[in-house]
Protein backbone atom coordinates (compact mmCIF):
# COMPACT_ATOMS: atom_id res chain seq x y z
CA UNK A 1 0.00 0.00 0.00
CA UNK A 2 1.04 3.34 -0.87
CA UNK A 3 1.68 5.95 1.88
CA UNK A 4 2.46 9.28 1.83
CA UNK A 5 5.09 10.82 4.05
CA UNK A 6 2.82 11.36 6.99
CA UNK A 7 2.09 7.66 6.47
CA UNK A 8 -1.62 8.45 4.77
CA UNK A 9 -3.21 5.80 2.49
CA UNK A 10 -2.31 7.98 -1.08
CA UNK A 11 -5.75 6.81 -2.54
CA UNK A 12 -7.65 8.43 1.07
CA UNK A 13 -5.01 11.56 0.99
CA UNK A 14 -6.21 11.92 -2.68
CA UNK A 15 -9.76 11.96 -1.78
CA UNK A 16 -9.07 14.14 1.03
CA UNK A 17 -7.05 16.27 -0.03
CA UNK A 18 -6.02 16.56 -4.00
CA UNK A 19 -7.94 18.49 -6.72
CA UNK A 20 -7.57 17.44 -9.83
CA UNK A 21 -8.19 19.40 -13.21
CA UNK A 22 -10.93 18.46 -15.15
CA UNK A 23 -11.83 15.82 -13.18
CA UNK A 24 -15.34 14.54 -11.63
CA UNK A 25 -14.75 13.86 -7.89
CA UNK A 26 -17.45 12.47 -6.99
CA UNK A 27 -16.67 8.64 -7.54
CA UNK A 28 -13.41 9.41 -5.76
CA UNK A 29 -15.31 11.14 -2.59
CA UNK A 30 -17.35 8.03 -2.27
CA UNK A 31 -14.66 5.85 -1.95
CA UNK A 32 -12.95 5.18 -5.74
CA UNK A 33 -9.68 5.08 -6.49
CA UNK A 34 -7.56 7.36 -8.99
CA UNK A 35 -4.54 5.93 -10.98
CA UNK A 36 -1.30 6.63 -9.34
CA UNK A 37 1.23 7.37 -12.24
CA UNK A 38 4.88 6.45 -10.38
CA UNK A 39 7.41 6.73 -13.17
CA UNK A 40 8.27 7.07 -16.78
CA UNK A 41 10.47 5.76 -19.19
CA UNK A 42 10.59 6.01 -23.17
CA UNK A 43 6.74 5.41 -24.32
CA UNK A 44 5.03 4.17 -21.24
CA UNK A 45 4.99 4.93 -17.92
CA UNK A 46 4.21 3.14 -15.05
CA UNK A 47 1.12 2.88 -11.77
CA UNK A 48 2.41 2.64 -8.16
CA UNK A 49 1.49 -1.33 -8.27
CA UNK A 50 4.27 -1.46 -10.97
CA UNK A 51 1.70 -1.72 -14.22
CA UNK A 52 2.63 -0.57 -17.27
CA UNK A 53 1.00 1.39 -20.56
CA UNK A 54 1.47 2.83 -23.19
CA UNK A 55 1.47 6.49 -23.20
CA UNK A 56 -0.67 7.18 -26.31
CA UNK A 57 -1.14 10.74 -25.32
CA UNK A 58 2.28 11.87 -24.60
CA UNK A 59 0.85 12.93 -20.96
CA UNK A 60 -1.05 15.55 -22.29
CA UNK A 61 0.39 16.58 -25.57
CA UNK A 62 3.50 17.50 -23.81
CA UNK A 63 5.84 14.45 -23.59
CA UNK A 64 7.03 14.96 -26.94
CA UNK A 65 11.00 13.37 -26.41
CA UNK A 66 9.51 10.43 -23.86
CA UNK A 67 9.60 10.16 -20.29
CA UNK A 68 12.98 9.58 -18.13
CA UNK A 69 15.13 11.51 -20.10
CA UNK A 70 18.33 11.93 -17.57
CA UNK A 71 20.06 14.74 -19.50
CA UNK A 72 16.84 16.98 -18.82
CA UNK A 73 16.65 16.71 -15.21
CA UNK A 74 20.62 17.10 -15.32
CA UNK A 75 19.85 20.63 -17.33
CA UNK A 76 17.28 21.28 -14.89
CA UNK A 77 19.95 20.51 -11.67
CA UNK A 78 22.94 22.42 -13.33
CA UNK A 79 20.63 25.44 -14.12
CA UNK A 80 18.96 25.67 -10.57
CA UNK A 81 22.59 25.33 -9.20
CA UNK A 82 23.85 28.44 -11.08
CA UNK A 83 20.72 30.59 -11.20
CA UNK A 84 18.04 29.12 -9.89
CA UNK A 85 15.42 32.19 -10.62
CA UNK A 86 15.68 35.43 -12.34
CA UNK A 87 13.13 37.17 -13.75
CA UNK A 88 12.81 38.45 -17.30
CA UNK A 89 11.09 42.48 -15.62
CA UNK A 90 13.40 44.61 -17.65
CA UNK A 91 16.60 42.26 -17.14
CA UNK A 92 17.76 38.51 -18.81
CA UNK A 93 19.45 35.87 -18.21
CA UNK A 94 21.67 33.20 -20.64
CA UNK A 95 19.32 30.50 -20.92
CA UNK A 96 16.33 32.86 -21.95
CA UNK A 97 18.10 34.69 -24.40
CA UNK A 98 19.93 31.58 -26.26
CA UNK A 99 15.96 29.99 -26.50
CA UNK A 100 14.54 33.52 -27.54
CA UNK A 101 17.03 33.09 -30.10
CA UNK A 102 16.69 29.39 -31.16
CA UNK A 103 12.47 29.89 -31.31
CA UNK A 104 13.31 32.49 -33.76
CA UNK A 105 14.97 30.61 -36.05
CA UNK A 106 12.84 28.14 -36.11
CA UNK A 107 9.95 30.43 -36.73
CA UNK A 108 9.23 31.89 -40.53
CA UNK A 109 9.25 34.72 -41.85
CA UNK A 110 9.51 37.88 -39.69
CA UNK A 111 8.61 35.95 -36.23
CA UNK A 112 11.34 37.18 -34.67
CA UNK A 113 10.51 38.15 -31.17
CA UNK A 114 9.92 35.99 -28.54
CA UNK A 115 7.81 36.33 -25.26
CA UNK A 116 7.73 33.78 -22.39
CA UNK A 117 5.00 32.84 -20.36
CA UNK A 118 4.04 30.30 -18.40
CA UNK A 119 2.36 27.79 -20.68
CA UNK A 120 -0.22 27.43 -23.28
CA UNK A 121 -3.43 29.86 -21.82
CA UNK A 122 -1.20 32.46 -20.82
CA UNK A 123 0.52 32.59 -23.92
CA UNK A 124 -2.79 33.29 -25.38
CA UNK A 125 -4.06 35.15 -23.09
CA UNK A 126 -0.74 37.29 -23.71
CA UNK A 127 -1.50 37.40 -27.97
CA UNK A 128 -5.12 38.34 -27.47
CA UNK A 129 -3.50 41.86 -25.07
CA UNK A 130 -0.72 42.05 -27.18
CA UNK A 131 -3.38 42.33 -30.22
CA UNK A 132 -5.82 45.16 -28.52
CA UNK A 133 -2.71 47.21 -27.93
CA UNK A 134 -1.37 47.14 -31.09
CA UNK A 135 -4.25 48.72 -33.29
CA UNK A 136 -4.71 50.97 -30.52
CA UNK A 137 -1.15 51.74 -30.81
CA UNK A 138 -2.00 52.16 -34.74
CA UNK A 139 -4.86 54.38 -34.12
CA UNK A 140 -7.61 51.97 -34.63
CA UNK A 141 -8.95 51.87 -30.90
CA UNK A 142 -12.06 50.00 -31.55
CA UNK A 143 -10.31 46.91 -33.29
CA UNK A 144 -10.82 44.17 -30.48
CA UNK A 145 -12.81 41.86 -31.62
CA UNK A 146 -11.54 38.13 -32.04
CA UNK A 147 -12.53 34.71 -33.82
CA UNK A 148 -12.44 30.97 -33.39
CA UNK A 149 -13.24 28.04 -34.41
CA UNK A 150 -16.55 25.80 -33.29
CA UNK A 151 -15.17 23.42 -30.69
CA UNK A 152 -11.75 25.05 -30.40
CA UNK A 153 -9.95 25.24 -26.98
CA UNK A 154 -7.56 28.05 -26.69
CA UNK A 155 -6.99 27.57 -22.85
CA UNK A 156 -8.60 28.88 -19.35
CA UNK A 157 -7.83 32.11 -18.53
CA UNK A 158 -10.56 34.65 -18.78
CA UNK A 159 -9.68 36.08 -22.36
CA UNK A 160 -8.79 32.78 -23.58
CA UNK A 161 -11.64 31.32 -22.10
CA UNK A 162 -13.73 33.54 -24.39
CA UNK A 163 -11.44 32.68 -27.48
CA UNK A 164 -12.34 28.85 -26.55
CA UNK A 165 -15.32 27.92 -28.21
CA UNK A 166 -16.63 25.48 -25.79
CA UNK A 167 -20.06 26.62 -24.04
CA UNK A 168 -19.39 24.08 -21.22
CA UNK A 169 -16.37 24.89 -20.24
CA UNK A 170 -17.49 28.96 -20.18
CA UNK A 171 -21.03 28.73 -18.60
CA UNK A 172 -20.04 28.40 -15.12
CA UNK A 173 -17.75 31.73 -15.62
CA UNK A 174 -19.40 33.89 -17.29
CA UNK A 175 -19.65 36.81 -18.10
CA UNK A 176 -16.09 36.17 -19.75
CA UNK A 177 -14.24 39.16 -21.51
CA UNK A 178 -16.56 40.32 -24.31
CA UNK A 179 -16.37 40.28 -28.25
CA UNK A 180 -15.14 37.09 -29.41
CA UNK A 181 -16.85 34.75 -32.04
CA UNK A 182 -17.24 31.58 -33.65
CA UNK A 183 -16.63 30.16 -37.56
CA UNK A 184 -17.51 26.58 -38.78
CA UNK A 185 -14.37 24.23 -38.08
CA UNK A 186 -12.53 21.74 -41.05
CA UNK A 187 -14.22 18.76 -39.63
CA UNK A 188 -14.37 17.36 -43.27
CA UNK A 189 -16.08 14.13 -42.30
CA UNK A 190 -19.00 16.67 -41.18
CA UNK A 191 -18.85 18.65 -43.95
CA UNK A 192 -22.16 20.36 -45.85
CA UNK A 193 -23.38 17.53 -48.24
CA UNK A 194 -22.63 19.69 -51.08
CA UNK A 195 -18.64 19.46 -50.42
CA UNK A 196 -18.82 15.91 -49.53
CA UNK A 197 -16.41 14.59 -52.39
CA UNK A 198 -14.29 17.86 -52.45
CA UNK A 199 -12.02 18.82 -49.58
CA UNK A 200 -10.57 21.29 -50.88
CA UNK A 201 -13.77 23.49 -51.67
CA UNK A 202 -14.72 22.59 -48.24
CA UNK A 203 -11.64 24.35 -46.92
CA UNK A 204 -12.16 27.25 -49.29
CA UNK A 205 -15.51 27.76 -48.00
CA UNK A 206 -14.84 27.38 -44.22
CA UNK A 207 -11.86 30.32 -45.11
CA UNK A 208 -14.49 32.27 -46.42
CA UNK A 209 -17.09 31.88 -43.17
CA UNK A 210 -13.92 34.00 -41.55
CA UNK A 211 -14.28 36.94 -43.99
CA UNK A 212 -18.13 36.56 -43.51
CA UNK A 213 -17.64 36.82 -39.90
CA UNK A 214 -15.12 40.08 -39.98
CA UNK A 215 -17.43 41.67 -42.42
CA UNK A 216 -20.60 40.97 -40.51
CA UNK A 217 -18.96 42.48 -36.99
CA UNK A 218 -16.69 45.42 -39.42
CA UNK A 219 -13.07 45.04 -40.08
CA UNK A 220 -12.61 47.97 -38.09
CA UNK A 221 -13.65 46.00 -34.74
CA UNK A 222 -11.75 43.03 -35.20
CA UNK A 223 -7.96 42.33 -34.12
CA UNK A 224 -7.12 38.82 -34.76
CA UNK A 225 -8.66 35.10 -35.84
CA UNK A 226 -6.95 32.30 -33.48
CA UNK A 227 -6.87 29.30 -35.19
CA UNK A 228 -5.06 25.85 -34.54
CA UNK A 229 -3.32 24.11 -37.38
CA UNK A 230 -4.75 21.07 -36.59
CA UNK A 231 -7.87 21.85 -34.05
CA UNK A 232 -7.42 19.81 -31.28
CA UNK A 233 -11.30 19.54 -29.44
CA UNK A 234 -13.54 18.15 -31.60
CA UNK A 235 -10.89 15.47 -32.43
CA UNK A 236 -8.15 15.98 -34.73
CA UNK A 237 -9.35 18.25 -37.55
CA UNK A 238 -6.46 18.68 -40.36
CA UNK A 239 -6.56 22.25 -42.78
CA UNK A 240 -8.04 21.29 -46.07
CA UNK A 241 -5.79 22.06 -49.12
CA UNK A 242 -5.67 25.84 -49.61
CA UNK A 243 -6.93 26.40 -46.28
CA UNK A 244 -4.83 28.84 -44.74
CA UNK A 245 -3.22 30.57 -48.11
CA UNK A 246 -7.48 31.95 -48.34
CA UNK A 247 -7.06 32.79 -44.35
CA UNK A 248 -4.15 34.48 -44.60
CA UNK A 249 -5.28 36.35 -47.88
CA UNK A 250 -8.42 37.63 -46.10
CA UNK A 251 -6.35 38.65 -42.59
CA UNK A 252 -4.47 40.99 -44.25
CA UNK A 253 -7.26 42.33 -46.63
CA UNK A 254 -8.93 43.45 -43.70
CA UNK A 255 -5.46 43.98 -41.50
CA UNK A 256 -6.94 41.35 -39.02
CA UNK A 257 -4.09 39.34 -37.25
CA UNK A 258 -3.40 35.70 -37.67
CA UNK A 259 -2.48 33.96 -34.61
CA UNK A 260 -1.35 30.17 -34.98
CA UNK A 261 -2.29 28.52 -31.64
CA UNK A 262 0.35 25.93 -31.56
CA UNK A 263 0.15 25.08 -27.98
CA UNK A 264 -0.27 21.41 -29.02
CA UNK A 265 0.96 21.22 -32.68
CA UNK A 266 4.25 22.66 -32.15
CA UNK A 267 7.79 20.96 -31.34
CA UNK A 268 7.32 17.81 -33.88
CA UNK A 269 3.57 16.89 -33.34
CA UNK A 270 2.90 17.18 -37.24
CA UNK A 271 6.54 17.64 -38.14
CA UNK A 272 8.18 20.40 -37.95
CA UNK A 273 9.09 22.91 -34.83
CA UNK A 274 6.45 24.61 -36.05
CA UNK A 275 3.17 23.33 -37.32
CA UNK A 276 2.93 26.38 -39.20
CA UNK A 277 5.78 25.54 -42.15
CA UNK A 278 4.20 22.15 -42.23
CA UNK A 279 0.98 23.93 -43.98
CA UNK A 280 2.58 26.11 -45.51
CA UNK A 281 1.48 29.64 -43.40
CA UNK A 282 3.05 32.79 -42.00
CA UNK A 283 1.30 33.69 -38.79
CA UNK A 284 1.48 37.35 -37.05
CA UNK A 285 1.73 35.18 -33.80
CA UNK A 286 2.28 31.81 -32.72
CA UNK A 287 1.45 30.82 -29.27
CA UNK A 288 3.02 27.79 -27.79
CA UNK A 289 3.87 25.55 -24.79
CA UNK A 290 3.67 21.77 -23.30
CA UNK A 291 6.41 20.02 -25.53
CA UNK A 292 8.33 22.81 -25.78
CA UNK A 293 10.14 21.20 -22.45
CA UNK A 294 8.58 17.94 -23.49
CA UNK A 295 6.84 18.88 -20.29
CA UNK A 296 10.08 18.38 -17.40
CA UNK A 297 9.36 22.03 -16.41
CA UNK A 298 6.41 24.11 -17.24
CA UNK A 299 6.65 27.39 -20.20
CA UNK A 300 5.53 28.39 -22.95
CA UNK A 301 6.03 31.32 -25.05
CA UNK A 302 4.41 33.89 -27.97
CA UNK A 303 6.44 34.18 -31.07
CA UNK A 304 5.58 37.89 -32.40
CA UNK A 305 6.59 39.23 -36.17
CA UNK A 306 9.38 42.18 -36.25
CA UNK A 307 6.16 44.44 -37.63
CA UNK A 308 4.31 44.05 -34.11
CA UNK A 309 7.15 44.52 -32.14
CA UNK A 310 8.47 47.45 -33.84
CA UNK A 311 6.12 49.98 -31.59
CA UNK A 312 7.75 48.71 -28.57
CA UNK A 313 11.24 50.10 -29.66
CA UNK A 314 10.81 53.77 -29.21
CA UNK A 315 10.23 56.19 -26.78
CA UNK A 316 8.52 54.87 -23.49
CA UNK A 317 6.17 52.37 -25.34
CA UNK A 318 5.57 49.60 -23.32
CA UNK A 319 3.37 46.13 -23.11
CA UNK A 320 2.72 45.91 -19.61
CA UNK A 321 2.18 42.29 -19.21
CA UNK A 322 3.80 39.63 -18.02
CA UNK A 323 4.58 36.58 -15.77
CA UNK A 324 6.41 35.94 -12.82
CA UNK A 325 8.26 32.65 -13.50
CA UNK A 326 8.09 33.61 -17.49
CA UNK A 327 11.04 32.60 -19.58
CA UNK A 328 12.08 30.93 -15.69
CA UNK A 329 15.95 29.85 -16.40
CA UNK A 330 15.99 26.65 -15.76
CA UNK A 331 12.67 26.04 -18.06
CA UNK A 332 14.50 27.61 -20.56
CA UNK A 333 17.87 25.87 -20.13
CA UNK A 334 15.86 22.47 -20.59
CA UNK A 335 13.97 23.63 -23.43
CA UNK A 336 17.24 23.81 -25.18
CA UNK A 337 18.17 20.44 -23.78
CA UNK A 338 15.48 19.25 -24.99
CA UNK A 339 15.33 20.86 -28.44
CA UNK A 340 19.38 19.54 -28.47
CA UNK A 341 17.59 15.72 -28.39
CA UNK A 342 15.05 16.68 -31.41
CA UNK A 343 18.05 17.65 -33.59
CA UNK A 344 20.22 15.28 -32.35
CA UNK A 345 17.98 12.05 -32.56
CA UNK A 346 16.33 13.46 -35.32
CA UNK A 347 12.45 13.37 -33.90
CA UNK A 348 11.30 16.03 -36.25
CA UNK A 349 12.24 13.75 -39.29
CA UNK A 350 10.48 10.25 -37.36
CA UNK A 351 7.30 12.15 -37.24
CA UNK A 352 7.53 13.08 -40.69
CA UNK A 353 8.77 9.58 -42.13
CA UNK A 354 6.27 7.74 -40.13
CA UNK A 355 3.47 9.43 -40.25
CA UNK A 356 2.10 7.54 -43.48
CA UNK A 357 1.95 4.31 -41.48
CA UNK A 358 1.00 5.59 -38.36
CA UNK A 359 -2.35 6.86 -40.54
CA UNK A 360 -2.53 3.57 -42.50
CA UNK A 361 -2.34 1.94 -39.27
CA UNK A 362 -5.10 3.36 -37.29
CA UNK A 363 -7.25 3.18 -40.36
CA UNK A 364 -7.33 -0.33 -40.68
CA UNK A 365 -9.78 -0.06 -37.49
CA UNK A 366 -12.28 1.57 -39.89
CA UNK A 367 -13.50 -1.80 -40.12
CA UNK A 368 -14.87 -2.10 -36.88
CA UNK A 369 -19.18 -0.67 -37.37
CA UNK A 370 -18.35 1.90 -34.71
CA UNK A 371 -15.23 3.51 -36.33
CA UNK A 372 -16.72 6.18 -38.34
CA UNK A 373 -13.37 8.37 -39.17
CA UNK A 374 -9.58 8.96 -38.77
CA UNK A 375 -8.47 11.90 -39.06
CA UNK A 376 -5.53 14.20 -38.12
CA UNK A 377 -1.84 14.48 -39.02
CA UNK A 378 1.85 13.85 -37.69
CA UNK A 379 1.66 12.03 -34.71
CA UNK A 380 -2.03 13.94 -33.75
CA UNK A 381 -4.82 11.68 -34.52
CA UNK A 382 -8.43 11.37 -33.60
CA UNK A 383 -10.87 8.46 -34.17
CA UNK A 384 -14.56 9.32 -34.52
CA UNK A 385 -17.32 6.67 -33.29
CA UNK A 386 -20.82 6.56 -34.79
CA UNK A 387 -23.82 4.82 -34.05
CA UNK A 388 -24.22 4.30 -37.74
CA UNK A 389 -21.25 4.23 -39.73
CA UNK A 390 -23.94 4.42 -43.08
CA UNK A 391 -25.84 7.02 -41.92
CA UNK A 392 -22.84 8.86 -39.72
CA UNK A 393 -25.30 9.16 -36.48
CA UNK A 394 -23.73 10.30 -33.90
CA UNK A 395 -24.43 8.93 -29.76
CA UNK A 396 -26.65 11.02 -27.80
CA UNK A 397 -25.27 12.57 -24.50
CA UNK A 398 -26.69 9.71 -22.43
CA UNK A 399 -25.07 7.09 -24.69
CA UNK A 400 -21.50 9.18 -24.80
CA UNK A 401 -21.21 8.97 -21.14
CA UNK A 402 -21.68 5.28 -20.99
CA UNK A 403 -19.50 4.52 -24.03
CA UNK A 404 -16.82 7.05 -23.41
CA UNK A 405 -16.62 7.34 -19.39
CA UNK A 406 -18.21 3.85 -17.97
CA UNK A 407 -16.56 1.61 -20.97
CA UNK A 408 -14.14 3.30 -23.32
CA UNK A 409 -11.92 5.03 -20.68
CA UNK A 410 -11.55 2.42 -18.02
CA UNK A 411 -11.32 -0.18 -20.67
CA UNK A 412 -8.42 0.80 -22.61
CA UNK A 413 -6.54 1.41 -19.65
CA UNK A 414 -7.05 -2.14 -18.12
CA UNK A 415 -6.08 -3.19 -22.01
CA UNK A 416 -2.67 -1.12 -21.21
CA UNK A 417 -3.27 2.14 -23.15
CA UNK A 418 -3.32 5.87 -22.08
CA UNK A 419 -5.31 8.07 -24.36
CA UNK A 420 -8.24 10.36 -24.01
CA UNK A 421 -12.04 9.44 -25.24
CA UNK A 422 -13.92 13.00 -25.42
CA UNK A 423 -16.80 13.91 -26.11
CA UNK A 424 -16.57 17.94 -26.67
CA UNK A 425 -18.38 17.24 -29.92
CA UNK A 426 -18.86 14.29 -31.21
CA UNK A 427 -17.29 11.18 -29.73
CA UNK A 428 -13.85 10.51 -30.19
CA UNK A 429 -10.23 8.89 -29.27
CA UNK A 430 -7.39 10.76 -29.23
CA UNK A 431 -3.62 9.74 -29.78
CA UNK A 432 -0.59 11.93 -29.08
CA UNK A 433 2.15 9.51 -28.75
CA UNK A 434 6.12 10.63 -27.79
CA UNK A 435 8.11 11.55 -31.36
CA UNK A 436 10.57 8.36 -30.43
CA UNK A 437 7.87 5.64 -31.65
CA UNK A 438 7.55 3.63 -34.99
CA UNK A 439 5.80 0.68 -36.46
CA UNK A 440 5.71 -1.49 -33.52
CA UNK A 441 4.54 0.92 -31.58
CA UNK A 442 1.89 1.69 -33.79
CA UNK A 443 0.35 -1.86 -34.23
CA UNK A 444 0.48 -2.25 -30.26
CA UNK A 445 -2.11 0.52 -30.03
CA UNK A 446 -4.12 -0.73 -33.28
CA UNK A 447 -4.27 -3.78 -31.62
CA UNK A 448 -5.46 -2.78 -27.86
CA UNK A 449 -7.88 -0.46 -29.65
CA UNK A 450 -8.76 -2.66 -31.75
CA UNK A 451 -9.99 -5.34 -29.01
CA UNK A 452 -11.54 -3.10 -26.82
CA UNK A 453 -13.52 -1.18 -29.56
CA UNK A 454 -15.10 -4.34 -31.00
CA UNK A 455 -16.88 -4.56 -27.21
CA UNK A 456 -18.15 -1.22 -27.34
CA UNK A 457 -21.48 -1.32 -29.39
CA UNK A 458 -22.09 -3.76 -26.85
CA UNK A 459 -21.65 -1.45 -23.82
CA UNK A 460 -24.11 1.40 -25.03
Amino acid sequence: MSKTPRGTDRQQAARDHLWMHMARHSGLHSGGTVPIISRGSGHRIYDDQGKEYIDGLSGLFVVNAGHGRAELAEAAAKQAEKLAFMPLWSYAHEPAIDLAERLAHYAPGDLNRVFFTTGGGEAVESAFKLAKQHFKMKGFPGKTKVISRALAYHGTPQGALAITSLPDMKTPFEPLVPGTFRVPNTNFYRAPEMFADNEKDFGLWAAERIREAIEFEGADTVAAVFLEPVQNSGGCFPPPPGYFDRVREICDEYDVLLVSDETICAFGRIGSMFACNDFGYVPDIITSAKALTSGYVPLGVMVVSDKLFEPFTKGDTTFYHGYTFGGHPVAAAVAMANLDIFEREGLNDNVKNNADNFKATLDKLKDLDIVGDVRGAGYFYGIELVKDKNTKETFNDDESERLLRQYLSPALWEAGLYCRADDRGDPVIQLAPPLTIAQPEFDQIESILRSVLKEAANKI
